[in-house]
């Protein structure tokens, strides 16, 4: 049963940055590409960064420039480094393989950008 668990969101201003985790479990995590995805209110949720099995990254164009995604196999973490936050950036952020396994969302990590 795959588990991931987000941490590391909480409010800050804008032009600030934010580092989030994940924790994985339940999957070969070295041998998935993960992806971290974020929703906001009243939206639905978007594609914002993914790492390859070989490390390769891809960024959504709202963020490319600003978002590092990067891994730890050896401890099955993912993070995502935010710096130079918008407002727009305001979301729960979440992590899952890509393409998502739909039963494993966690609840995800409120980032909040204050103006």
């Amino acid at each position: 049963q795959v588990q991931l668990v987000e941490s590391g969101g909480r409010l800050v201003q804008a032009g600030g940055s934010l580092r989030l985790s994940c924790a994985v479990s339940g999957l070969t995590f070295s041998g998935h590409n993960m992806g971290w995805f974020r929703q906001a209110p009243g939206k639905e949720r978007e594609f914002v960064a993914q790492i390859t099995f070989a490390s390769t990254t891809e960024y959504a164009d709202s963020v490319k420039g600003r978002f590092t995604v990067s891994r730890d196999n050896a401890k099955n973490m993912l993070y995502l480094q935010m710096n130079s936050l918008k407002p727009e950036d305001t979301a729960v952020y979440y992590c899952n393989t890509n393409p998502p396994v739909s039963s494993a969302w966690g609840q995800g990590t409120q980032v909040t950008v204050a103006s």
